[in-house]
């Protein structure tokens, strides 16, 4: 934020100071040159230009001759995607192409663990090499701009550092095992709506700092192997021919050493993608096949360029052990250990928005003395439980467009309810309302319907006989999709008008929202003493839910993304930047790609609307917090059973920046976990900043009554800005204020220190 009266004083008394930022160990791709030298000496020209396109929809070419295997695709980035005929989008109906469906990106960020992130990357390569997959699409770290986006559910978080950290891990996670990641989508792809035409207009310091920070900090810290170019276009470039992003950016200045792949039907043209750094067309070859052939030939692109894009995609097939394809596929995927970790990421990711106590005559009998909230489930008093809403069966490892999941199991919340609560107690269903379905979707029908009334009365006549009533709410995979935007975040199919009637006929209502993003919850909250998000929660969500529930497990998720109260209130929608004026007759670049083939043409449409990122810096809770707009539940927030205190705030300098020390006592009957946030201020900065941003967190296990002191450091790279004239990171010095506590909104320590 802005002095103006200290302007000149700051320029005067403080210097900016460059912090390197290159990778401490070399990436391991750079360990077969020599062999690289001697296989690219002894290939032709056609072997060179067949590996830079696909062979099959997941595939591209090896050299046979030389005994170089193809390159596996999985189509990621929660689960592996079933088996597809080579040269189409029709399933190859195996039986042993089933895999785990793991919780989506934004439930893996309301864990905030680096742990579970690093071993949910594992457990997605362990599955990728059974199915015989070299590299995995994912992780998915686009900024969640928009809480509408069709692939918000897909993404981390809107936060550059806690997408960074999440994406660090996952990479880890699944290279360690020996898969490849491909980071996605490089970059900017913030919204589906017209993705595959709108420009993206943004200021070099908004694009390093907050969307392009989380491939740097894979890229780098990490080394990450594999990036997906996106479909859009950036300050006036396609990402797949984009010499700023792909050979400045992303190989310059990061040092990435390893292939770059499109976007399915994401090339545009042949010299200037090849040149610009694309090593892969996907899945066909309109641009990379005969056209780059005839290209070299003509000498508008140098063999020396076809050697490079070939020699990075060498370094990722001779890192990464080629599976024989007998070999592949022969084992039942989706195994014990996965299940267990999507479990573990599940119970961790459920975020407990809100839990407040019974008061008057609905009053729990064992609290007449006390308050007594709704959750845990008091399992003495409650005997008979209403569950109500069709989200409570849905499975949500299909439905939509894109990624999904031929998982081998999927415990929907019902079953996960009855099967932890069911010995003694009565548990009556009612779906209440019609989820908006793929049958909707070809109808061209909107999931803003109407209460279905014969439903709704069922529902109401369950509830009025239950002791306790938990309503699933929320949308689906087919309300939440690729290819397009939610066009509003109002809950689909009436469920508002259901959850005022449910609770008019039993105020002991639960909400528990099923979602990939923010929904509007005004109505809801209003009524529900209790509210929950639960996402798209993976094959184990189920159970992990009636776990928390319980009391088994304590809640300890923690919001990814700030949910706001009206739409209008978003950034992107109040600065009237999204959506854009759209011509959509062409309809989506991928739906058009399933719908003809591997070889369908990708035409540059006339007409190309122009996203400005007129927010700049000042994405999701940054926004909320400078303009003063209150939402409905802030970032980072997260309930527990326990109460936590924070106390004893150290700020002292090191070497790399700032170790941050404190004190959580848990002084509760409740075992539970708490993830402790760090945020820094700037107020006398002089240059335009966010009122606070995230610089650090970490998960921390407290027993009953335990008190922990928890040192969380802050690295120097992680405090600097970019500095758009040098083209660089820069650390300012002076005053920065320190601020500690459980949710960006409350903070209890804080303290102000020097950065010299």
């Amino acid at each position: 934020m802005k002095h103006p009266g200290r302007i000149l004083f700051m320029a005067v008394a403080v210097a900016s100071v460059i912090v390197a930022q290159a990778q401490t160990n070399p990436s391991k791709l750079l360990g077969h040159e020599a062999q690289i030298d001697d296989i690219i000496k002894g290939m032709t020209l056609e072997e060179k230009i067949n590996m830079l396109h696909g062979k099959n929809m997941f595939s591209s070419a090896g050299i046979p001759r030389l005994g170089i295997a193809d390159m596996e695709y999985a189509d990621g980035p929660f689960g592996i995607r079933e088996e597809m005929e080579p040269h189409s989008w029709n399933s190859a109906h195996l039986t042993t192409d089933s895999a785990t469906f793991f919780p989506t990106g934004s439930a893996l960020a309301a864990t905030w663990s680096t742990e579970w992130a690093y071993a949910y990357g594992r457990g997605m390569s362990r599955e990728a090499r059974l199915r015989g997959k070299d590299m995995i699409l994912g992780p998915a770290i686009n900024i969640q701009r928009i809480p509408t986006g069709g692939r918000t559910y897909e993404y981390l978080s809107e936060d550059p550092l806690l997408s960074g950290m999440l994406s660090i891990a996952y990479t880890k996670g699944a290279q360690d095992d020996g898969t490849a990641v491909c980071l996605k989508h490089y970059a900017l792809n913030n919204q589906e709506d017209a993705r595959g035409t709108v420009d993206v207009r943004i200021s070099d310091r908004a694009m390093h700092e907050i969307y392009l920070r989380p491939f740097e900090m894979a890229v780098r810290e990490a080394d990450a192997w594999g990036v997906m170019a996106a479909y859009n276009k950036v300050n006036g470039r396609w990402c797949s021919e984009n010499e700023s992003l792909l050979t400045t950016i992303l190989r310059r200045q990061w040092g990435f050493p390893g292939m770059v792949i499109s976007d399915w039907g994401g090339v545009h043209s042949t010299v200037d993608a090849v040149t610009a750094g694309m090593n892969v067309e996907m899945p066909g070859n309109r641009f990379f096949g005969q056209a780059l052939l005839d290209s070299v030939k003509a000498g508008k692109v140098s063999e020396d360029i076809i050697n490079q894009r070939v020699r990075e995609i060498l370094r990722v097939r001779l890192t990464v052990k080629p599976i024989a394809k007998e070999e592949a596929n022969k084992k039942l995927v989706g195994n014990d250990e996965e299940m267990l970790t999507a479990l573990q990421v599940a119970r961790r990711s459920i975020v407990l928005l809100k839990n407040n106590p019974i008061v008057g005559k609905h009053a729990l009998k064992a609290a007449k003395n006390q308050p007594w909230p709704l959750l845990p489930i008091n399992l003495t008093e409650v005997k008979s439980i209403a569950v109500i809403g069709e989200n409570a069966v849905t499975k949500m490892a299909l439905g939509g467009v894109g990624a999904g999941v031929k998982t081998r199991k999927e415990i929907t919340p019902l079953e996960g309810l009855q099967a932890v609560l069911g010995g003694g107690k009565k548990i009556t269903y009612a779906p209440g309302y019609k989820s908006f379905d793929r049958d909707s979707r070809n109808k061209r029908q909107s999931p803003q319907q109407p209460a279905d009334k014969k439903l709704m009365a069922e529902a109401v006549k369950v509830a009025k006989n239950a002791d306790l009533v938990i309503f699933f709410a929320g949308d689906n995979r087919e309300v939440e999709t690729e290819g397009s935007d939610r066009k509003s975040i109002t809950l689909p199919s009436g469920q508002d008008e259901l959850a005022q009637a449910l609770a008019k006929a039993n105020p002991r209502l639960i909400t528990v929202i099923i979602a990939g993003g923010p929904v509007d919850i005004s109505t809801v909250d209003a009524v529900s003493p209790a509210l929950v998000v639960s996402w798209f929660n993976g094959s184990m969500g189920g159970l992990a839910l009636a776990e928390v529930l319980n009391g088994n497990i304590t809640p300890s998720g923690k919001l990814p993304m700030s949910w706001p109260k009206r739409l209008e209130d978003v950034p992107a929608y109040a600065t009237g930047t999204y959506p854009q004026k759209a011509d959509n007759s062409q309809g989506d670049i991928f739906v058009g790609l399933v719908n003809q083939g591997q070889n369908a043409r990708t035409a540059r449409a006339s007409f190309q609307p122009v996203a400005k990122y007129a927010e700049e810096l000042l994405v999701g809770y940054r926004w909320y917090d400078c303009k003063n707009v209150e939402v409905a539940y802030p970032f980072g927030h997260g309930l527990s059973y326990a109460t936590f205190q924070y106390n004893n705030l150290k700020v002292t300098p090191t070497l790399d920046g700032f170790d941050v020390s404190f004190t959580i006592a848990n002084n509760t009957q409740f075992e539970a976990e708490e993830v402790a946030q760090v945020y820094v201020s700037r107020p006398d900065s002089r240059i335009e900043r966010p009122v606070k941003e995230l610089k650090g967190f970490e998960r921390v296990a407290l027993k009953r009554g335990e008190s922990k002191t928890v040192t969380i450091p802050l690295r120097r790279a992680d405090l600097c800005h970019w500095d758009e004239t040098a083209q660089t990171w820069m650390l300012e010095p002076g005053e920065m204020t320190v601020l500690v506590g459980g949710s960006s909104a409350q903070l209890p320590l804080s303290q102000t220190t020097i950065i010299k």
